[in-house]
């Protein structure tokens, strides 16, 4: 990683504003790409690296197509000769889905909406005019092989792994009718493929759009679906329908005749349907197989979009079976099933996090249970061993961003939380009262505070549980050199 950063300031001066005061990783996101800001006076940059060229190169080209056409995206500034690093125009840190969570579902937050449709509009319609669609990184078009992909995508990644007995030859009969219902759409032009409140960036109430190199051509319907049925941002049906009617009104305005909207509509549905079953294709396979946190936590949200989309929802076509088998994963015990179990007022649990130093003795649990866990940081490069961290912890920001840029920290803990969390989610069955889960370092300063500490978060984040945290070496941490 130290190459990677020593590479994006080289790319930094490049466009001659000299040298960067400070480069920061960025938490990582559901994609294999890494971002960095990059801090240069006043002003701040964004650096991308990422392995995959053609997928580099596809943003670029839509980038300087969608400027050209004057359309809100960030201007590209730089970009390394290899096509894996490049560096973009700074759009801010507040997404649509953080002013939705800040200020809530009222007329600020709904007008945002309104501003990303008609945005989007020009961009589908004035974005395909002259867009060479031979530079889209996977297929050119979003026809019936892609909307079969994300069938099978959700039948190999979540269906299959809740081994639920189905008519497999129906169920592909089922697919490729209604990919082939589909197809048959009047109005294609470019489809962003993942519209969502997250990748809609708000500064001073104007918006940009980041995080499109998945687009090709596609139904106008699709990134609609995406943005008004997100299971994260939980719109209501009121909201789902106003600003569906408001789209196709700013749409109308960019095309040559008005949408049928009884079809329009009709094939919304089944888009809708469609990214749905993407989205937990996406999940099973981060969630269930990749065992990331945020994706297994966002399941059962997902599943009740699905359920009150099969309850409330058609589409203008019959898929026996495939109905009954997406009526079964919908279920309340289906849905139990991904839901962690919670702590409430009622829960006894009391869970113990500590940092120590193994130089002062692993602390004792005073609890009349004993055990737990202690796990020992020792492998993981020690921050203390560098002047400019020596005084500092596992708290302080540029010691977290060494430990999750320089070692294997977050894969060491994402290991650690698959274990700790069985026992937390049986003791909270259980009605268990005391858990205690140790970290220990050389000097319980730097390694197993950080550790600690983000243990700590995960465990109230996804429980709601009564954690108590300590740091048992804090009065002999170093505090000068």
């Amino acid at each position: 990683m130290e190459a990677v950063i020593e590479a994006i300031g080289k790319l930094f001066e490049s466009i001659g504003t000299g040298k960067p005061a400070r480069i920061e990783k960025l938490p990582q996101s559901g994609s294999d790409r890494i971002y960095f800001r990059i801090y240069s006076g006043e002003e701040t940059c964004i650096a991308t690296y990422n392995l995959n060229r053609k997928e580099t190169q596809t943003f670029i080209y839509f980038s300087r197509h969608f400027l050209n056409a004057g359309l809100p995206v960030p201007q590209i500034l730089a970009v390394n000769e290899e096509d894996t690093i490049y560096i973009q125009q700074d759009l801010g840190t507040e997404s649509l889905l953080n002013k939705l969570e800040q200020h809530g579902h009222g007329e600020y937050a709904y007008s945002l909406f309104q501003k990303s449709l008609a945005e989007l509009a020009h961009v589908q319609i004035l974005g395909d005019k002259g867009l060479n669609y031979d530079w889209c990184l996977t297929a050119k078009e979003f026809g019936k092989q892609a909307i079969m992909s994300d069938l099978l995508y959700f039948k190999y990644y979540f269906l299959d792994t809740l081994q639920l007995p189905y008519d497999k030859q129906a169920m592909l009969d089922d697919f490729d009718a209604l990919s082939t219902y589909l197809t048959r759409i009047e109005n294609k032009y470019f489809m962003f493929r993942d519209f969502q409140s997250r990748n809609i960036i708000v500064k001073d109430d104007a918006l940009n759009f980041i995080d499109y190199q998945g687009g090709m051509k596609g139904a106008l319907q699709y990134d609609v679906a995406s943005l008004l049925w997100q299971a994260k941002a939980e719109l209501s049906e009121e909201w789902k329908d106003s600003l569906l009617v408001y789209y196709m009104d700013q749409v109308d305005q960019l095309l040559d005749r008005p949408v049928d909207r009884i079809t329009f509509v009709s094939q919304y549905n089944g888009y809708v349907l469609i990214r749905l079953l993407q989205v937990m294709g996406a999940y099973g396979f981060r969630g269930l197989f990749e065992r990331k946190a945020h994706f297994l936590a966002s399941i059962p949200l997902a599943l009740r979009n699905l359920k009150f989309f099969i309850d409330d929802k058609r589409v203008g076509i019959v898929t026996p079976e495939f109905d009954r088998v997406l009526r079964l994963v919908v279920t309340d015990e289906m849905i139990q099933r991904f839901a962690p179990t919670q702590a409430n007022e009622h829960t006894k649990l009391v869970i113990e996090v500590n940092s120590f130093s193994y130089k002062k003795g692993i602390p004792a649990d005073p609890s009349e249970n004993g055990g737990g866990f202690v796990f020992d940081m020792r492998g993981i490069l020690n921050p203390g061993r560098f002047d400019e961290y020596k005084i500092l912890t596992g708290k302080d920001k540029s010691v977290q961003d060494f430990l999750e840029q320089r070692t294997k920290m977050n894969e060491y803990l994402n290991s650690v939380w698959d274990l700790i969390d069985i026992t937390v989610e049986d003791y909270l069955k259980r009605g268990f009262s005391h858990l205690m889960i140790n970290f220990g370092c050389t000097g319980g300063q730097h390694r197993s505070v950080y550790a600690a500490e983000q243990t700590a978060r995960h465990l109230r984040n996804k429980y709601k549980a009564n954690v108590v945290l300590e740091h048992t070496n804090s009065a002999n941490w170093r505090k000068e050199l």
